[in-house]
């Protein structure tokens, strides 16, 4: 028997946690509540989840917080938001805390229920990888390994998010593909991301301006009207 997914829904509203819990608790997750962030933060550190759904508004300590804080010792584990919190610079800032994938209430449960399927597939997937050789990416000085979620260029290390690791990795298993903001709107944030194209701009920028530190040649190219591409540095893109 495959045994049940544990969830850690971290939500103050009782109506959204009796909706959520019942609906989850049918289609056979095993879920566990808390009320509050800082409760929310304490259960995270003392059992594994396989996924946490996280409110950003909430009392003794907001949901940013909370996430931020869970990175700081697991890094594997799917975080959702679930907020009335819906601009763009919400999302972004939800994501940019640790985040993996971000629904805006109201929502409608058969949409919360394929996220959740869709982030535990990825995390299954990430952990029937194999060995470390199969998860190092490297294009021209950047080296990315996806087993141990670190990135170098010209032997120095890069500081990513966990979003800006996605969006790279894309990238380095992409090379030379030009991918349109739909293509990674779809691949790293997930199935029907409805927040607009621009984020996708904005995290390439993101992205963009720490491989350039370094101080090497621009990888990331804007193909206008088309999308992004991966490639050596040429005229012809921006």
């Amino acid at each position: 028997m495959v045994p049940q997914k544990k969830i850690l829904l971290v939500e103050d509203e009782i109506h959204v946690v009796s909706f959520i819990q019942k609906g989850l608790s049918e289609d056979g997750f095993e879920v566990s509540v808390a009320l509050d962030g800082l409760t929310g933060l304490k259960m995270a550190r003392a059992a594994e989840f396989d996924l946490i759904i996280l409110d950003i508004m909430l009392p003794e300590m907001n949901g940013l917080e909370v996430c931020s804080q869970i990175r700081s010792f697991n890094q594997k584990v799917p975080v959702l938001f679930l907020t009335a919190l819906g601009t763009a610079e919400n999302i972004v800032v939800g994501l940019d805390s640790g985040a993996d994938d971000y629904l805006v209430k109201p929502f409608k449960f058969i949409e919360l229920l394929a996220r959740i399927r869709s982030l535990l597939r990825r995390s299954d997937v990430q952990e029937t990888e194999t060995t470390p050789s199969d998860d190092l990416y490297t294009f021209e000085d950047l080296e990315l390994n996806d087993y141990n979620k670190t990135v170098t260029r010209g032997g120095k290390p890069v500081s990513l998010t966990s979003t800006e690791f996605r969006l790279l990795l894309l990238f380095m298993q992409n090379k030379y593909r030009v991918l349109s903001r739909i293509d990674i709107l779809e691949a790293v944030w997930g199935i029907d991301f409805n927040m607009g194209t621009n984020v996708v701009d904005v995290y390439v920028n993101y992205l963009r301006r720490k491989l350039d530190v370094t101080g090497g040649p621009k990888l990331i190219h804007t193909v206008i009207g088309m999308g992004y591409v991966l490639k050596e540095d040429h005229e012809s893109t921006v």
